[in-house]
């Protein structure tokens, strides 16, 4: 009986339950949906290429789908409470027919239930339909094929989803029977006829709040644009970062709690607009509202600011990655070394004796002290090392039978080494030039982000000529010719970096190195011939190309070596980095006396760069879209049930109106122009954040490659007329018909 009783309320109140259903539909289908990407990953071929991709997407999505089902679990109950005050009453006359707590708590309970299921079965179905879509969308992110498409179901993310779902349930039925519990009788009876208590707030005061909370949010914006983001992670910057932050939001909040104070006082001022129509109802009722939502509306903006900074951003980050990396990548193979510097070199022959110091007074095995004694020593490198013949020095397959040298030259074909030197020379303390020279040279700014960097302080890498004439002929480039006082600069940095570089070139500016004075001999830096090692963005800073007599009078210490390889012609791409990828262990890299001068570094294939950039890609997209799609939805949905519940408790007013002989259609306008504003404010609010925000971050990732958000703003945009647009014109049909339910019921006699 209550069971049938909760049916036929499910399909009486089905308009009530709406935006439950509606809103848990949409989270079971991006759940469903984002946690099949294992599988999708398997169909679009993926795995093929980069394996234990789809379990690493996998994994992230999963733990983040349990954040969002939290998430989403406090938004029901949020939305069950306009419900729940729609049918108080309701409840309070089962209980005065005879009905007990505990009946009336089960009949909610199989409305949760009924209610759920449906959002399950609507939402299955839907992410079904999505999942096998969005496997054509990983192929594109991934740049595979998809080579043998069939309809699947995914048993994991279907037991995710129902995971996820009874959690929400339990959440939303606990809320429910503890309002039904705590709740008087009399206190149900009388739901309809209680009014939310509205306190009003002095004008003036609130004025001065508003100004003040704008204020804020303009110094937080001046210091973003200032001081940047703190990409250093120094506690200085994180700190700075911190107080920019809570200056935004504290203004965020001051500035919709002084709105709502003054703006009825403001509106009434403008007399031509407050008693046109139904104006006057309008914008009371509308400084009413704002009034007692004012912090929902000021943590929606921040929430709404979140979304759309972070699906531009990781949006457009991705596009970056796959405009440069066909740049950064222009060899089969490539290898870095990297040389210990002076103060390096001190620091780690300074713990050495410390642990030789320790070991030989402390009780051991006194073979063991000896073999402690005889450890390396580190010391400066006076010239490069081969890096080909050093590389012999890693063992493929250790402490096995099978054990060998790394014998990179069996897969070499064509290949060179790159050497670059410190810009210090041995006995000085300043580079011979750094950013800061040039920029100060052509009167121009540092770029955001490198002010704290090596890029400034240790000054650009210094390359020979004759290197980089090998370099050219290696590329297939036309050489270049120095002379005895020309030089040149190269760099695949992006425009914030390469735009110093560039005028500097263009306008001949004279440097003078070792004391002598130095021209340019071209006028750009030549982007193409600036890549030593195979990456995802830009790594060359800037180097800058002296003649060879220079570099040995500067008394130069060795930098960083890049060793770049093209496997030999009989040697496929498949054969050289499977043996590049075998496991191995690194050599010690000495000089002639065994001292230690220096550490191998970053090592990559072209085809582990792309795979990493494909990886990339999919996952900052797959993330961005399903947090922000989420919290968009978030947000729509309780401003839908913000505006919901002000209409329901307003609907007396509205039937007053109708009998007094105001039209529906001036009352349906008056109800969509509150709706409309309470929508469009946090957006307003949040996009100016977010256009800040990222022009900051755009200027940022521009150090390493060029980064546009205009593609990015149509993806963003298409999200909001779904999800926001989409709660919008459902909280408008809604409202509409709360309004012409309350206009045909008559006064009780």
């Amino acid at each position: 009986m209550l069971c049938k009783l909760a049916w036929g309320n499910v399909r009486r109140a089905g308009r009530d339950y709406l935006v439950y259903l509606l809103t848990l539909t949409l989270a079971v289908t991006v759940f469903y949906a984002f946690n099949t990407i294992s599988v999708q990953v398997d169909l679009a071929g993926v795995t093929a290429q980069n394996a234990g991709m789809g379990e690493t997407l996998g994994g992230i999505i999963s733990g983040l789908t349990v954040f969002l089902a939290v998430v989403m679990g406090f938004l029901m109950v949020y939305a069950n409470n306009f419900i729940m005050k729609r049918r108080k009453k309701e409840f309070g006359l089962y209980q005065v027919l005879g009905m007990s707590k505990g009946q009336v708590a089960r009949i909610m309970t199989f409305e949760t239930l009924f209610v759920s299921m449906a959002a399950l079965a609507l939402g299955i179905v839907c992410g079904l339909a999505l999942s096998q879509l969005m496997v054509f969308f990983t192929a594109s992110l991934f740049k595979t094929q998809i080579a043998d498409f069939h309809f699947f179901f995914s048993l994991g993310a279907f037991a995710m989803t129902v995971g996820c779902l009874a959690a929400i349930f339990l959440v939303t039925l606990v809320f429910n029977l503890r309002v039904v519990a705590r709740a008087k009788i009399i206190d149900l009876m009388s739901a309809g006829r209680q009014n939310e208590a509205i306190k009003t707030r002095n004008p003036w005061v609130s004025a001065v709040i508003f100004l003040v909370g704008l204020a804020a949010i303009v110094v937080a914006y001046v210091r973003l644009l200032h001081d940047g983001l703190p990409y250093d992670g120094t506690p200085e910057g994180m700190q700075t970062f911190g107080i920019t932050t809570a200056i935004v939001v504290v203004g965020t909040i001051l500035f919709f709690y002084g709105l709502s104070g003054f703006l009825l006082k403001a509106l009434q001022s403008a007399r031509g607009l407050y008693w046109r129509g139904l104006n006057m109802v309008t914008l009371r009722q509308l400084s009413a509202k704002v009034n007692t939502v004012s912090l929902s509306m000021a943590v929606i903006a921040m929430i709404l600011f979140l979304a759309i900074t972070s699906v531009t951003t990781g949006m457009s980050l991705a596009s970056t990655m796959n405009s440069t990396v066909e740049r950064g990548t222009p060899v089969d193979y490539t290898r870095c070394l990297v040389y210990w510097s002076a103060d390096v070199v001190d620091e780690m022959n300074a713990e050495v004796q410390a642990q030789e110091a320790h070991d030989a007074g402390a009780p051991s095995d006194a073979e063991a002290v000896a073999d402690r004694s005889d450890a390396s020593r580190y010391a400066v490198a006076d010239d490069p090392i081969d890096m080909m013949q050093a590389s012999a020095g890693d063992t493929v397959d250790p402490d096995t039978a099978d054990a060998r040298p790394f014998d990179l030259a069996s897969i070499a074909g064509a290949s060179v080494q790159v050497d670059t030197y410190d810009s210090i020379p041995r006995d000085a303390d300043k580079p011979v030039v750094t950013l800061w020279d040039l920029c100060r040279l052509v009167h121009m700014d540092l770029p955001a982000g490198t002010e704290t960097s090596d890029m400034t302080t240790l000054g650009l890498a210094v390359m020979t000529e004759s290197n980089y004439n090998e370099y050219l002929r290696f590329r297939g480039m036309e050489t270049i010719e120095l002379g005895e006082n020309g030089y040149t600069i190269t760099s695949d940095m992006g425009a914030t970096v390469n735009d110093i570089y560039n005028k500097v070139l263009a306008e001949g500016v004279e440097l003078t190195i070792g004391g002598r004075a130095l021209r340019p001999v071209q006028d750009r830096v030549p982007e193409d011939a600036s890549t030593f090692q195979n990456a995802m963005m830009g790594m060359n800073s800037g180097t800058i190309v002296l003649p060879d007599d220079l570099v040995a009078a500067l008394d130069l210490s060795p930098y960083i070596s890049y060793l770049m390889v093209d496997y030999a012609d009989d040697v496929s791409v498949g054969e050289g980095d499977a043996y590049i990828g075998a496991y191995r262990t690194y050599g010690d890299v000495t000089n002639a006396a065994g001292e230690s001068v220096a550490g191998w570094g970053v090592e990559a294939t072209r085809t582990t760069t792309y795979q990493s950039v494909d990886s990339m890609n999919g996952l900052i997209s797959y993330l961005a879209i399903y947090i922000g799609f989420v919290l968009v939805v978030a947000c729509a949905a309780i401003l839908t049930i913000q505006q919901l519940s002000g209409v329901s408790d307003a609907s007396r007013n509205y039937r007053i109106l109708s009998e007094l002989g105001t039209s529906v259609r001036e009352i349906y306008h008056s109800v969509f122009v509150q709706q409309t504003i309470f929508f469009v404010f946090p957006v307003v609010v949040g996009i100016a954040h977010s256009i800040v925000a990222l022009s900051v971050i755009i200027k940022l990732v521009a150090l390493f490659g060029g980064m546009t958000i205009g593609g990015m703003v149509g993806i963003t945009t298409l999200i909001f007329l779904i999800a926001y647009g989409g709660y919008f014109c459902v909280t408008y049909v809604m409202g509409r018909g709360i309004v012409r339910d309350a206009i045909r019921t008559r006064h009780a006699a």
